[in-house]
């Protein structure tokens, strides 16, 4: 069965699958799954209703390989230093693709459910398409739309308490929250992009965050936005374009849904909430995928972004071994 949940509402009785983001400007409920490579998928739903998370089998996955280890992910922040170092580059987002294989008869409705229980995050979102099966609990906002008003949340900086962040995280942010407000200013009626919330504290499970905001008033539509702002620039680097040229070298493997966008829009009302694809897991070819990252910058230490993407991946990698359950439900947000 294809359905989409997010926010206590259950998607079902699919009607259109397009590539053509402009659907998103027509007419119905919409799930949204963007890779970062820029593939989009917009799935309608006739029916949108509160409801429960649907349940389904799931069994730990077989055993996890990264498409950079500890060695390879090491050089690659000395790359990204050392093109810091001659100016091609501010800062750079090194990622790395995780996948095990998965177990026989489990699919993304379990991963999805255990997740909403054991890792709520404030824009979780399952889907399964044709084609397509994702379960997120991505923790940061992308794009949010209410009429003709936009906002983006970037988060950088991470740590396991607010003690663990670092000057250069806070650096990091300001970096990113200056390209998005230039990405959202491509789009944006002219004096309308601000920053009304910088650095803030967020807590959740296992982990500190510092996020930011940015608000703008809209020119356009869907399609006109997420070609401005796209892919997330918290997931990239400043400049976005040397970024995304370098990391393409330094990357082996696609990222897929992981870094791109998941959410829903609601033509109707003229809303919508895309997530930054990252806490993300993916299903294809009998594989379940998972990415995990890092912002470098000059002041970064190789072997301490590798220990943040390490961080980063626990918690979920635990939820979806199945195990520890009971202690994961009791920890405290915001504590290992």
């Amino acid at each position: 069965m294809s359905f989409a949940y997010a926010g206590g509402l259950l998607a079902t009785g699919l009607v259109d699958v397009t590539t053509d983001p402009a659907a998103l400007d027509s007419r119905g409920w919409w799930a949204v799954v963007v890779t970062y490579e820029g593939e989009i998928t917009c799935a309608r739903f006739a029916d949108v209703r509160p409801a429960p998370h649907p349940d389904g089998p799931w069994s730990p996955p077989g055993e996890w390989t990264s498409s950079l280890d500890e060695s390879a992910y090491v050089l690659g922040v000395e790359r990204i230093r050392a093109a810091i170092a001659e100016g091609v580059v501010y800062q750079a987002n090194l990622c790395r693709v995780l996948s095990a294989p998965l177990a026989p008869g489990a699919g993304v409705e379990g991963l999805g459910a255990r997740l909403a229980r054991l890792h709520p995050a404030p824009y979780a979102m399952t889907v399964r398409v044709p084609g397509l099966a994702v379960a997120s609990a991505s923790p940061e906002l992308y794009l949010a739309r209410d009429g003709d008003v936009v906002e983006s949340r970037p988060i950088k900086g991470t740590a396991r308490t607010a003690d663990g962040l670092l000057p250069k995280d806070r650096a990091e942010n300001v970096m990113i929250v200056d390209l998005v407000r230039n990405d959202l200013g491509r789009v944006a009626r002219p004096g309308t992009v601000e920053v009304p919330g910088l650095c803030e504290l967020e807590e959740h499970p296992g982990l500190v965050h510092l996020v930011s905001t940015v608000r703008a008033r809209l020119t356009g539509g869907w399609p006109e936005l997420v070609a401005a702002t796209f892919p997330p620039g918290s997931v990239t680097g400043a400049p976005k374009a040397s970024a995304l040229s370098l990391l393409e070298r330094l990357e082996p493997v696609p990222r897929g849904p992981y870094c791109g966008a998941v959410g829903w829009v609601d033509a109707d009302s003229r809303r919508g909430a895309l997530a930054v694809g990252i806490r993300t897991f993916w299903i294809t070819d009998g594989l379940l995928r998972f990415g995990t990252g890092a912002g470098i910058t000059w002041g970064s230490d190789p072997r301490g972004e590798w220990r943040e993407t390490e961080l980063k991946a626990a918690r979920l990698l635990e939820v979806a071994s199945g195990d520890a359950d009971q202690d994961l439900v009791e920890r405290e947000p915001g504590r290992p």
